[in-house]
């Protein structure tokens, strides 16, 4: 192995329809995602808030950098899929960190889905109007 490669650690986080595949380098502190910053990839502060949650909660927010592929879903569940994959990678790096993730939920995936359409309905559960004639 050379002296500049880095040690990486892998974790992959999902959230309704998103996934995530995050790494996480010994480094600054920078996120990147698809490619771009998280600055630039999300735009609402609050999604940003809990993309660092985890590195917040472990005291690690300048001790490595992100950097992850997300697809699938819109923002909010991209963003609790980065999370729950962030939490992983951590998890992987140092088990020290296991407790305080458990404890805050970062290592639960969220089992909530979109209920299928059912056949002679509009939507999932949503009934045509009834009318007695």
């Amino acid at each position: 192995m050379a002296k500049s490669e880095k040690i990486v650690y892998y974790g992959t986080g999902r959230r309704k329809s998103s996934i995530a595949r995050v790494r996480l380098v010994e480094g600054s502190g920078k996120i990147t995602i698809n490619g771009e910053d998280i600055d630039k990839f999300f735009g609402l502060e609050t999604l940003k808030v809990i993309v660092k949650q985890p590195l917040t909660v472990t005291n690690s927010t300048t001790k490595y950098d992100v950097i992850c592929s997300v697809k699938g879903g819109g923002f909010t569940g991209q963003a609790g899929a980065i999370r729950h994959g962030i939490a992983r990678a951590l998890n992987e790096a140092n088990s020290e960190y296991r407790p305080v993730l458990k404890q805050n939920g970062f290592l639960t995936r969220d089992p909530r889905m979109k209920e299928r359409k059912k056949y002679g309905l509009k939507k999932a559960r949503k009934a045509p109007q009834f009318s007695k004639r």
